[in-house]
């Protein structure tokens, strides 16, 4: 059975993606971000909460705070990537729930007043998100490098607070020359479904 997205898309998204490493030194503008959200920003979450937030680190001060606090192999490219992204899942979600779930604005109380809960749900939610803003990173044009690699109690201290969890850190550009390892095995359909 054919996919309804046509083969230059599923390479683009899928098949051919892949973590760059390094990237040029073409900008990533503002435009290109508002654009990425707007496509990405539909994404389905549980009760259409949103608890992903996207920390921009644009400037040089802020860069060299960022990458002091990588493992050792992601410093270097995330120094010389035109826009870095730091991935977070906002604890405190449920305030904007009257609004994204006007038919039922009684969810706030009735599921999320706890914080524990709010914790478990917004990490679950923010990381569906995250992974629609890879696929809008590459819909865009782009290349994305996520890296878990990192120190983030020290990332949520330089750059968040209390109430927002660090995810991932994303490098994002155009690919630069030799932006790829070489493709990783994956598992086979047999390894991964079972049918019940």
């Amino acid at each position: 059975m054919s996919l309804v997205l046509d083969p230059t898309a599923q390479d683009l998204l899928f098949r051919e993606a892949r973590t760059a490493n390094t990237f040029t030194d073409e900008p990533v503008t503002d435009a290109q971000v508002q654009a990425i959200y707007d496509l990405v920003k539909f994404g389905p979450t549980a009760f259409n909460q949103s608890p992903l937030r996207i920390t921009l680190v644009r400037s040089p001060e802020a860069r060299e705070r960022l990458v002091r606090h990588l493992a050792e192999g992601n410093q270097a490219k995330t120094a010389a990537a035109p826009l870095v992204a730091v991935l977070s899942a906002d604890n405190e979600f449920h305030e904007e729930l009257p609004a994204l779930l006007p038919h039922f604005p009684a969810a706030k109380d009735m599921f999320f007043s706890e914080r524990p809960v709010r914790e478990s749900a917004a990490l679950l939610n923010a990381a569906l998100q995250a992974a629609y803003f890879i696929i809008g990173v590459r819909a865009a044009g782009l290349a994305a490098g996520p890296m878990t690699g990192a120190d983030f109690a020290g990332i949520q201290k330089e750059f968040l607070d209390d109430d927002h969890t660090p995810l991932m850190v994303v490098n994002i550009g155009k690919p630069g020359e030799d932006a790829w390892f070489p493709r990783s095995p994956r598992l086979s359909l047999d390894e991964v479904i079972t049918t019940v």
